[in-house]
């Protein structure tokens, strides 16, 4: 089993709207993953409340079979697609993969 764990410092405006918008947004758009990408075994997403300017604003904590599944999640074009709105809305990544 592979954890991929992801975290997300947002911007205050983009895309036309407020960080907490924005971080709605993509709240429920990785949820809804889920659904959709059938290697997707489990998945959490939280808004972080921040604590200090060091803090990341989204957390996202996934569970998947096998590296093999994590890389067939990442080239799902829905996945793909939530990646496009997050690279417009984000001001820093932060990203870790482990066995489990």
């Amino acid at each position: 089993m592979v954890r991929h764990i992801v975290m997300w410092k947002f911007l205050e405006q983009a895309e036309g709207a407020d960080r907490k918008t924005n971080l709605e947004k993509s709240r429920e758009i990785l949820r809804s993953l889920q659904n959709v990408i059938p290697e997707i075994m489990e998945i959490e997403v939280g808004i972080v409340a921040p604590t200090s300017d060091q803090s990341y604003h989204l957390v996202l904590n996934s569970l998947f079979s096998s590296y093999e599944a994590l890389a067939a999640y990442q080239k799902h074009p829905a996945h793909m697609h939530v990646v496009g709105f997050l690279r417009r809305v984000q001001s820093a990544k932060a990203v870790a993969d482990f066995e489990v």
